[in-house]
């Protein structure tokens, strides 16, 4: 009798860890969408639209997209700033102006899946950050932020916030100007880092890096040169700064890479996209 309880609890342990890997998206049914993620500089939102030093401006207030203008050109644009030709007043040494990403997406009726793949670029100075190598974040956001699905993230970066060359406030964090959650006025954020902190929050009037439940697991790995992230999050999110994930929507998105031990505002930052579930975006996650 003690053979067959081990034999039948050894086969329900084989079904179940057989079940867990098939619910795992199959990456290779989700197309990838190459995005470029440059180095910023000192580029708040409040720079972006005082047309005197940018261009874009007047397209912003057209209600053109920053995607739309500057896709292509992103990886220029990052060697720039990262170089000190353009707003940064701190060049880093040897610092990648851009690290190209691959990312996929995927959902089961319950949980959505984003996969961030990347070579590791070059780097070499101080560290920042020294507990991790590396951290990735993103953010997605339901269409009630002003600009949000122009300039993505940026709407969160202000010449205030700490880190920038004009900040007076050590603690002051990203924010959304108006930002409220219970309005609906911020983004869902969440982030992974190397060392193995997972983070699940959101952007409103300040930063904050917990109280969501949506966040189920993050996980990341190097091999050889290259990084892949994986994020799995549950639709419904649940928590405070969670969004819910609907089929057929679309949501504003955007992330970020602290690469090379950095912190602050050195970090690499996408344009604004779009993520469908179930929906023709940038990036769309369709049911597998």
């Amino acid at each position: 009798m003690q053979k067959l309880i081990t034999a039948s609890a050894a086969g329900l342990a084989l079904a179940l860890g057989a079940g867990g890997a098939l619910a795992a998206p199959d990456w290779s049914k989700a197309p990838g969408k190459k995005i470029t993620l440059l180095y910023p500089g000192a580029s708040p939102m409040e720079w972006i639209l005082k047309g005197t030093e940018h261009g874009g401006a007047r397209g912003l207030k057209k209600g053109e997209s920053c995607a739309s203008c500057h896709d292509e050109e992103a990886a220029d644009m990052g060697k720039k700033m990262a170089t000190g030709q353009k707003i940064e007043p701190k060049p880093i040494k040897g610092k990648a102006g851009s690290i190209p990403v691959t990312v996929q997406a995927a959902h089961d009726g319950s949980n959505l899946y984003l996969r961030f793949s990347w070579k590791q670029p070059a780097g070499g100075a101080e560290k920042m950050d020294k507990d991790n190598q590396v951290k990735l974040a993103f953010m997605l956001e339901d269409n009630k932020v002003e600009r949000a699905n122009l300039s993505g993230c940026w709407e969160t970066c202000h010449q205030d916030s700490r880190t920038m060359p004009d900040a007076k406030d050590e603690k002051k964090t990203k924010y959304v100007a108006g930002g409220d959650v219970k309005g609906g006025k911020f983004y869902d954020l969440m982030q992974w880092t190397s060392k193995g902190a997972k983070h699940d929050g959101y952007v409103a009037d300040k930063r904050v890096m917990e109280g969501g439940k949506g966040l189920v697991e993050a996980k990341g790995e190097k091999k050889g040169d290259e990084w892949v992230v994986v994020f799995t999050r549950k639709l419904a999110g649940g928590g405070e700064g969670d969004i819910a994930l609907a089929s057929g929507k679309t949501y504003n998105f955007g992330f970020a890479i602290h690469d090379d031990h950095t912190a602050g505002r050195f970090h690499h930052v996408s344009l604004g996209y779009t993520l469908g579930i179930d929906a023709k975006a940038d990036v769309t996650a369709a049911r597998q």
